[in-house]
């Protein structure tokens, strides 16, 4: 499965913010590949706002649709204003492992549920249109062996073919390969015997 992600190194955010009825909600937006990842971002914006009025949360820590890590918060704001309409806009979005948590400072003018799904809703929506993401690719371990004299054509086929190949072991017998191949099947192992004319062994 590929599905988009946001381009963000670890512990890094991407924050966008806007001001409705003078109270400002800030959205800070991060990849959270597990809910860990996500609780950091929920820490550092309640550390770097704490004065403020609410931290609504919403994330899905998985690819789009999952079920079961996924997670939102009102944080206070009136039952279902806030951290569902953020995890729907979220979820629209077709993104996978991200995570959201707007801070309200509040204004002094009470928006009403109506208005403050529409301004959580916002506040995420326009984040989203500037975050920066990149194709995620869901993966499973493959292991090959292939003879000392393949090695670098294997590893250059799969180089050109963005396979990584993340261990290496070594014997009398050749090369023992550990490839992250892509869980799709997109790319034919039968390709790469081909290229090597059947010079090697799945393992």
């Amino acid at each position: 499965m590929r599905y988009p992600i946001p381009d963000l190194a670890p512990r890094a955010h991407h924050v966008n913010s806007v001001e409705i009825e003078k109270s400002r909600f800030i959205c800070w937006l991060a990849h959270t590949p597990d809910i860990a990842a996500f609780e950091a971002l929920l820490s550092e914006a309640r550390a770097a706002h704490s004065d403020a009025s609410h931290h609504c949360s919403a994330f899905i820590a998985g690819p789009p649709g999952e079920q079961v890590a996924i997670g939102f918060s009102d944080d206070g704001e009136p039952g279902g204003t806030a951290g569902r309409p953020m995890f729907q806009a979220l979820e629209g979005s077709s993104m996978g492992q991200i995570g959201a948590v707007v801070t309200r400072y509040f204004g002094g003018t009470k928006l009403g549920t109506g208005g403050l799904v529409r301004a959580y809703t916002q506040a995420v929506l326009k984040a989203l249109d500037t975050l920066p993401r990149r194709e995620f690719t869901e993966r499973r371990v493959v292991a090959i062996q292939v003879d000392f004299s393949n090695e670098a054509e294997a590893r250059h086929w799969l180089t050109e073919r963005d396979i990584p190949v993340t261990d290496a072991e070594y014997d009398s017998h050749g090369a023992r390969l550990t490839l992250a191949w892509p869980a799709d099947d997109s790319v034919p192992m039968t390709a790469l015997e081909q290229r090597l004319k059947g010079a090697l062994a799945r393992l």
